[in-house]
């Protein structure tokens, strides 16, 4: 069973279409890579898919047991991200917020994947730092990291190596 399917959608801002009559789906295990110029509505895309708009006509469907709160997501950085003030482990920790529920806290098991992700990425002696004083390389590292302790089954990746030099981009 597909973990996410789009039927018909079309997407686009203030009534007007970017893209219109899509449809895929997007099974365990897949990756689906969407190419495209710049305002070709991939961004809208995974902003409609996360349900943070509203798509034009169509349908998105969640199974396999997706839930929302299962996506991880990566945004496109922004220049505000990137002077965010808080540490590399307290970004990345915020990637099991959606864990938490009505808990104040994290948990043991949510600090341990934190950890996990951080070493995964190579992050683990910058986890005092502050965010904002890191490269863009690291800084890339830092909110993957922290999409990967938002996921449980769906990744989406808006533009990772986005303005990296070529030696980070083969890194990530």
């Amino acid at each position: 069973m597909a973990q996410l399917t789009c039927q018909n959608l079309s997407l686009g801002y203030d009534g007007r279409e970017i893209l219109h009559d899509l449809s895929f789906e997007v099974n365990a295990g897949d990756y689906l890579c969407i190419v495209g110029e710049n305002g070709s509505g991939k961004s809208t895309l995974m902003k409609t898919i996360l349900g943070l708009q509203a798509p034009i006509r169509g349908r998105i469907l969640t199974g396999d047991g997706l839930r929302p709160n299962e996506i991880g997501y990566l945004p496109q950085q922004t220049v505000v991200q990137r002077d965010f003030p808080a540490s590399v482990r307290e970004i990345v920790l915020s990637g099991c917020q959606s864990r938490c529920g009505l808990r104040p806290f994290y948990n043991r098991q949510e600090k341990r994947l934190a950890g996990e992700n951080m070493e995964k990425l190579g992050l683990t002696a910058l986890e005092k730092r502050c965010y904002r004083e890191l490269s863009g390389g690291q800084q890339q590292r830092v909110l993957l990291a922290r999409a990967l302790c938002a996921t449980q089954k769906l990744l989406l990746l808006d533009e990772p190596v986005s303005g990296l030099d070529p030696k980070v981009t083969a890194e990530m």
